[in-house]
């Protein structure tokens, strides 16, 4: 028995077999994700969301010039995206007003999350271009993802797979309420 195990997990010259998997279902929404995407949705732009609608989609502000939202699939828990509302690729496409809103955005949900979330720093960036990692190149947007000491473990790296103490839904909770008592204004 135990050799028929040895067999399975190596080839004959002793290396480890690359015939093993780690299954992870929740790639198929992401894979969906993906073909809608490349078929030309973009997450980041759509009209006037309901109540309901905003929660499905993750979305915690949104005005004429910015959105809000979590990502869909965070490197930790609060992971934001933060976004204009044109589909624009780069920031110097940005007009005045977008840049400052976003600035604003960016510094009220770092604000926002430090005493909800306790986070000992955060990450704050943008990818610009396929290169670069952008999973919407078209669209640019911004990063703000708390991190914790030792909030890195060895999940990513052996199956990449992230392990998050938090549901969604429940950060969608915690974290509305950043940007639901005043409306921001930039002239």
């Amino acid at each position: 028995m135990a050799a028929r195990r040895r067999a399975g997990r190596h080839s004959s010259s002793g290396a480890p077999s690359q015939d093993r998997r780690l299954w992870a279902p929740w790639r198929a929404a992401y894979l969906r994700a993906s073909a809608a995407k490349s078929a030309g949705g973009c997450i980041f732009c759509f009209g006037k969301l309901s109540a309901r609608e905003r929660r499905r989609r993750l979305v915690l502000y949104t005005d004429p010039l910015a959105l809000v939202m979590l990502n869909l699939y965070p490197y930790n828990n609060g992971h934001l995206l933060i976004a204009p509302r044109r589909h624009l690729a780069s920031p110097e496409q940005l007009d005045p007003r977008e840049r400052a809103l976003l600035g604003d955005l960016i510094a009220r949900a770092v604000a926002g999350m430090r005493p909800l979330l306790n986070p000992a720093g955060f990450n704050l960036g943008a990818n610009l271009g396929l290169a670069a990692g952008a999973g919407f190149a078209g669209h640019m947007h911004w990063h703000v993802v708390p991190r914790w000491e030792g909030d890195t473990n060895f999940m990513p790296v052996l199956s990449s797979t992230r392990v998050l103490s938090q549901h969604l839904e429940a950060s969608f909770d915690l974290l509305s309420p950043i940007f639901k008592t005043t409306a921001l204004s930039v002239s």
